[in-house]
């Protein structure tokens, strides 16, 4: 069995409560509220800024230049063509760039990406691509299911979300990652490979709290 189905069989429930969250239905069948993915917007722009940092990162650990150049173009991706959508959706939705820019992080923001960061700066190239992969892996599953309901891709304001991480691009990058954690697992140790799961449960809960952070747009509590 490859390392990547025995992950798959850990995180299948929490993959189905993501999956029936109701943000991501919101999305799915267009009632989300307008607001709440305003707030999202804005979250997952600061997000993606550290998680494209782990890509730089990847790229510095890789031990071949296939791997370095790969790292280096999902970090280009992420900056060129998925931020480039999130400030797309910014301009539709009001969010002017100053306000982009000047946006705080919330406390699961800064949780989830502080975590990857240090995983990732700390531990292994296997232990780097575990913790971003979820993330990456879980929005193309999400974005497929959502482009199997008929019109979702075609919603006025959720419609380029869903068939951006419904596509085929953005599939060939998960599936990359998720080769290489395949192929950097043989010859682990069991305590090894149990490391690299733990940390890919971990992020795959953080994903399920971004959702709940959004749905409720949720900011420090001591700041209400």
């Amino acid at each position: 069995m490859k390392f990547s189905q025995r992950l798959v069989e850990k995180v299948v429930p929490l993959w189905q409560k993501n999956h029936v969250h109701p943000f991501v239905q919101g999305i799915g069948d267009g009632t989300l509220e307008k607001e709440k993915f305003r707030f999202y917007m804005i979250q997952d722009y600061l997000f993606l800024i550290d998680y494209a940092k782990l890509f730089a990162i990847g790229a510095v650990k890789a031990k071949d230049l296939v791997t370095m150049g790969k790292f280096a173009a999902l970090l280009d991706a992420t900056i060129n063509e998925e931020m480039e959508l999130h400030r797309q959706y910014a301009n539709r939705f009001g969010i002017s760039l100053n306000e982009l820019e000047a946006a705080k992080p919330s406390p699961t923001t800064l949780a989830y990406t502080h975590y990857m960061l240090h995983v990732s700066q700390n531990g292994t190239l296997a232990e780097l691509v575990s913790s971003l992969l979820p993330c990456m892996w879980s929005y193309w599953e999400i974005g497929k299911a959502l482009n199997e309901r008929e019109g979702a891709d075609e919603h006025e304001f959720y419609g380029e979300w869903i068939k951006m991480y419904a596509s085929d691009d953005f599939g060939k990058l998960a599936l990359w990652c998720i080769d290489l954690l395949d192929e950097l697992a043989v010859g682990k140790s069991e305590s090894e490979l149990d490391t690299l799961e733990e940390i890919f449960l971990n992020t795959t809960r953080f994903e399920y709290m971004f959702w709940e952070m959004s749905y409720n747009e949720a900011m420090w509590p001591t700041d209400v």
